[in-house]
C-alpha cells in the first residue's frame, strides 16, 4: 500500500539525458584525441628514426 498523503511519489530518479550525452561526448572526444595523438607520435618517431 502506498502513502499518498503528501502527494509525493517517493524517491524518484530523474535522468538528464542532455547532460549525459554531453558528458559522454566529451569523454569519447577526449579518448579519441588521446589515441590519435599517440598514433601520430609513434608515426613521427618512426619517420624520424627515433623509435625506441
Amino acid at each position: 500500500m502506498t502513502d499518498e498523503r503528501d502527494g509525493s511519489m517517493g524517491q524518484v530518479i530523474r535522468i538528464d539525458e542532455a547532460r549525459i550525452k554531453d558528458h559522454l561526448g566529451e569523454m569519447v572526444r577526449g579518448t579519441v584525441e588521446e589515441a590519435l595523438n599517440a598514433m601520430l607520435d609513434v608515426e613521427a618517431d618512426r619517420l624520424w628514426g627515433w623509435a625506441l
